[in-house]
């Protein structure tokens, strides 16, 4: 994977992401640095747990007499409450710094996944117990999830090839993580699972203690405002990209029309019709295809990236296609990895141009904005998916939730401000020494103090991940899977 990255754009020589000197010898080129494989060490095992989880709570409760719409519940509490405070979180980041947030987050959800396997191991299942602990891991998760925007720029000199990495090690903990849980369903119990995903965040806080943060990137600026200042202007920030906010409004009716319905239906429908370990086998099979479309990322260098990625985000919609047309296991495996290809491949085209088109000094709220609007609507997604598969059956939702993500696609390349973003790269953009990032398409950029081609402060407008992720987990444009994400 080194290979892959070294030779790849990168910020000009001598300067990381953000215009913060590299040491000697480094040539601005390297990838991994000890603390980025600190930082992809700790996203890979926490996204190994994330993985776990669908697969214990649809086992789990179904094991305790609750059916398709408690599992629905019990994943909608936790998106509904990070999607409801991941814009304060953004704040919290850009004030107080990232590092200390996100092993406090940690922490937080190590205890609260611990009490969960405490719960399903001595039988004492209760629906809105389970579904308190999830709005907990939401919460921590709203703090969490700011601070990986500013992170990996921070610390990678080339930020497509560093996302491109994180996601291709998140795609492999897909193909382990589902199949693993399915193997401590079937030989353990559900607690086994929760007990892991524990494990996991403990892992994941070590990693980022052991972490050295470089300076902060240039463009950011002591917070001199007050709180609601602040989230003032992330929000002005965001509404100012026409590209931005597209996406995010289209994207809201991916997650009604299809995300939120397709991740507790697919993982009712498999495990009641072929058992959790078929469940697991599909999901590893969708980790199989995100490595292939994280790989192909990795390389591909499109000028228009959103184009492309929007091109690859068809590919999606053949999961929740083979699967509610009740086809067989390996026919589902095979739709569900052409599907990751595509999703991952859309996932770091996103992820890169937020990262390299917005300044340092919002990114932490931008990305916040953006991963709320993407998330809105997934918990009201989740929420119905019980009553449309009672009142519709489950394989016409998961149908039409097909069809719904070939109109998203198609309506991501209608869009000019979308489909004609040409790409920054970090040579040109705000995180290193150059020229300003190229305007908005169709849009005059902006001039005064607070747009200065230095970068000092806001920055020029661009498109902005989830990714990430799947069926498994959401399907977002603002997270690398995260996140669920």
């Amino acid at each position: 994977m080194r290979s892959a990255a070294e030779g790849l754009p990168g910020p000009a020589h001598g300067t990381r992401a953000g215009g913060v000197p590299l040491p000697p010898g480094d040539g601005g080129r390297r990838l991994w640095s000890r603390d980025f494989a600190l930082f992809f060490s700790a996203r890979a095992v926490a996204k190994l747990g994330e993985t776990m989880l669908p697969v214990a709570l649809a086992a789990g409760l179904l094991e305790h007499g609750y059916g398709a719409g408690a599992v629905g519940l019990a994943m909608a509490s936790s998106v509904a409450c990070f999607a409801g405070l991941v814009i304060f979180g953004g704040v919290f980041a850009d004030r107080l710094g990232t590092r200390g947030l996100m092993i406090g987050a940690d922490l937080v959800r190590l205890v609260s996944q611990s009490l969960a396997a405490v719960f399903f191991f001595t039988g004492h299942v209760v629906l809105w117990e389970v579904c308190a602990i999830g709005a907990v891991n939401g919460a921590a998760s709203a703090v969490f999830q700011p601070g990986v925007a500013s992170t990996v720029p921070r610390l990678a000199a080339d930020v497509q090839a560093a996302n491109g990495a994180i996601r291709i090690a998140e795609s492999t903990a897909q193909l382990a993580g589902p199949a693993l849980a399915g193997l401590l369903v079937a030989f353990a119990s559900p607690g086994g699972v929760f007990a892991a995903h524990a494990a996991t965040y403990a892992l994941s806080a070590l990693c980022l203690l052991l972490l050295r943060m470089p300076p902060a990137a240039t463009g950011t600026r002591e917070r001199t405002t007050g709180f609601r200042a602040d989230l003032v202007e992330g929000w002005q920030e965001f509404r100012a990209r026409t590209w931005l906010w597209g996406v995010i409004a289209i994207w809201c009716v991916l997650m009604i029309g299809a995300s939120g319905p397709t991740v507790p239906l697919v993982a009712t429908e498999i495990v009641q019709e072929h058992g959790p370990r078929a469940y697991g086998l599909v999901n590893s099979a969708l980790g199989a295809g995100t490595v292939i479309g994280g790989l192909a990322a990795l390389r591909a260098r499109p000028r228009r990236m959103l184009r492309s990625g929007a091109l690859a985000l068809y590919l999606f919609a053949l999961f929740p296609a083979v699967v509610g047309a009740q086809f067989g296991v390996g026919a589902m495996a095979a739709g569900a990895a052409v599907a990751g290809a595509g999703q991952s491949f859309w996932a770091v085209m996103w992820a890169t141009s937020v990262q390299t088109q917005v300044s340092p000094g919002v990114l932490n709220r931008i990305h916040a904005y953006d991963v709320a609007g993407s998330l809105a609507m997934m918990p009201v997604g989740q929420a119905l998916a019980g009553p449309a598969a009672g009142a519709f059956g489950t394989e016409h939702v998961l149908l039409a939730g097909s069809v719904v993500t070939l109109a998203v696609a198609t309506a991501l390349l209608a869009v000019p401000a979308i489909r004609n973003l040409v790409r920054v790269d970090q040579s040109v953009s705000r995180y290193g020494p150059g020229p300003s990032a190229a305007p908005e398409y169709g849009r005059r950029p902006p001039s005064g103090p607070e747009h200065r081609p230095d970068g000092a402060a806001a920055t020029a407008p661009g498109h902005a991940h989830h990714g990430a992720t799947a069926p498994v987990t959401p399907v977002t444009p603002g997270t690398s899977g995260s996140e669920s994400r």
